[in-house]
Formats: C-alpha cells, structure tokens, sequence
C-alpha cells in the first residue's frame, strides 16, 4: 500500500501527533486544533483532516483507558445525545456549511466567552449551568468536529464555569470526543474522506499520540487545579484566534 514518504510531511506531522496525543489527556486540549494546520503545510487541508482522524481514535482510546472512571456520568447522559445529533446535523449539512463561516463562529464565541470570564469578577468561579446551555453545547461541538475537527472548545465553554475537579473535567471530555470521533468514521467514509495512503500513514504516526497521550496524563496528575485550568484557558485561546485567522483568510 502508498505511504507517504516525504521528510518535510513527517517533521511537522510527528509534532502534531503528539500535540492531538497531550489535547486528548485533558491537559490544554485547544492545542490539538493546531494539528490539522501543521500538516496541512505539506498537503491539502481534506487529506490533512483524513489523517488526523485516526490520530484522534488512538488519543482516545488512550485517554479514555486513563481516565474513564473520573468521568461524571450526569454530565455525558446530556451531552452524548446532542453530541451525536450534532454529527448527523454535521453529515447532513456538510455541503451546506462553509468551514471557513464555521471557524469565525466557533472563534468569535471562544474569544468571547475567554473575555467574559477574564472581565467578570467572578469569572473563575463555580456556576450552576443551564441544562438546555450544556446539552446545546454538545449539539454545538458535534456539528463543529464532524466539519473542522474542532469540537473542543465548545464543550470547555459548557465545562469551564462548572469548576469540575481536573480529573474530571479531563475524563468526561475523554468519553464524549472517543463516543464523538468513532460515530464520524462511517460518514468519512461515504464522503470518499478514507483511503490506504493516509490510514497508512496514519498508522505509522499512531504511536507519537500515544506517547502524546501518556505525557498529558503524567502531567494532569502533577498540576494543581489552578494551573490546569489555565491550560485550558491558553488552549482555548491559541484555539479561538486560530480559528477566526483560518476563517478569515
């Protein structure tokens, strides 16, 4: 079967690996949105956003093996149902939905969700959370990671104020992206998005988001709280003005 055999593919392709590896542990997972553009450097985005995706089943599996048992069951009873309403409304509407529309949205509301939090003096406090706010933003995140592979910063916008416990925060999103990311693979594949050279590919790169994986997990066990969710925060900010960049251009 091909391979991709380029040098200059794998010297950004191997760094990207890893940070979809450290985003799946929990630990600043925004960063993992710059993978898809890291390799899209030697390719096009399409085939870019193909390899990616089974870098994002192996980061899950991962993670979800380390952290599964902190997740907060309430919580994925809401959000996996409107997250995989939200993959059929993505499928369904892929023609329809410019990327580039849909990374200014998600940009804008990441930034000003980030700004209200740093205005309000309250902002790192604990906050009850509308269900029906939770169960959109689980609807929000499926339809934005079945089209831009981006669907972290919606559901961080949902789990922030909530003030869960590091491990917490870090197991449920584990669950709901590895649920999330293996309801895309059949659409991938009806859309002509699967094919030997990138899941070859993919495969050789599998073990960086591995390795990926366990350093986040090694230091998501390390950080106190405080300073986790400041990851989270940078994460969600590298994100938000990624995306309005990349829709903007």
């Amino acid at each position: 079967m091909p391979l991709i055999t380029d040098p200059a593919f794998y010297a950004l392709a191997i760094p990207a690996a890893l940070l979809v590896g450290i985003g799946k542990s929990g630990v600043a997972g925004g960063f993992g949105i710059l993978a898809v553009p890291l390799i899209a450097l030697t390719m096009p985005v399409p085939q870019a956003a193909a390899i990616v995706l089974p870098l994002l089943t192996v980061g899950d599996l991962f993670g979800l093996a380390a952290l599964i048992k902190a997740r907060d069951r309430a919580l994925l009873r809401l959000l996996l149902p409107a997250g995989l309403a939200g993959i059929v409304a993505g499928f369904v509407l892929f023609d329809l939905l410019s990327p580039k529309a849909v990374s200014v949205v998600l940009g804008a509301m990441t930034l000003l969700f980030l700004l209200q939090r740093a205005w309000s003096r309250h902002g790192a406090a604990v906050r009850a959370v509308p269900r029906w706010f939770t169960a959109l933003m689980g609807l929000v995140s499926g339809v934005t990671s079945f089209v831009a592979h981006a669907g972290g910063p919606p559901i961080s916008i949902a789990l922030l104020p909530m003030g869960l416990a590091p491990a917490a925060f870090a197991g449920t999103t584990a669950v709901f992206f590895t649920v999330i990311n293996a309801s895309k693979w059949l659409p991938y594949a009806s859309l002509g998005l699967i094919d030997a050279t990138n899941m070859l590919t993919a495969a050789v790169l599998a073990p960086c988001a591995a390795l990926g994986v366990w350093f986040g997990v090694s230091l998501l066990r390390r950080l106190p709280a405080l300073w986790f969710y400041r990851l989270v925060s940078a994460g969600l900010l590298i994100t938000g003005i990624k995306l309005v960049w990349d829709g903007l251009r």
